[in-house]
């Protein structure tokens, strides 16, 4: 099993354990809303560690507690996967073709528009 798997695995132990304990019963769409929530729950901690208010003074951003908000955002991940139908190989599958055509994109080997680089003066001095 690798580390992906691993990860999928331990998070469908937990999330089974707490929807039996809780005694949980949600559709599908229910759990993409509530897991996302979590989730954009889960970005405003990490935005709150950041000094974006230029109105304030700097503060130094606590590594180890941003890490573990990050890492917080990596527990739903998996559960959103899952509840949509993704098992771990499916997402490696999609993430290696979406990377892919992402690096295509960038460089101009796509016929989807808007990602052309445009060349600066500099560049073609």
């Amino acid at each position: 099993m690798d580390k992906l798997e691993t990860i999928f695995a331990l998070q469908k132990k937990l999330d089974d354990k707490i929807i039996e304990e809780r005694q949980i019963d949600k559709n599908v769409a229910d759990w993409v809303l509530g897991i996302t929530v979590a989730m954009d729950s889960e970005i405003e901690e990490i935005r709150q560690l950041l000094p974006w208010k230029w109105w304030k003074n700097e503060k130094e951003i606590d590594m180890e507690e941003l890490r573990k908000e990050v890492i917080d955002l990596w527990h739903f991940l998996p559960s959103l996967s899952m509840k949509v139908g993704l098992t771990a190989e499916d997402v490696y599958n999609m993430y290696m073709k979406k990377n892919q055509e992402n690096h295509d994109r960038q460089d101009g080997k796509s016929s989807k528009e808007g990602y052309a680089v445009k060349a600066t003066e500099s560049a073609l001095k």
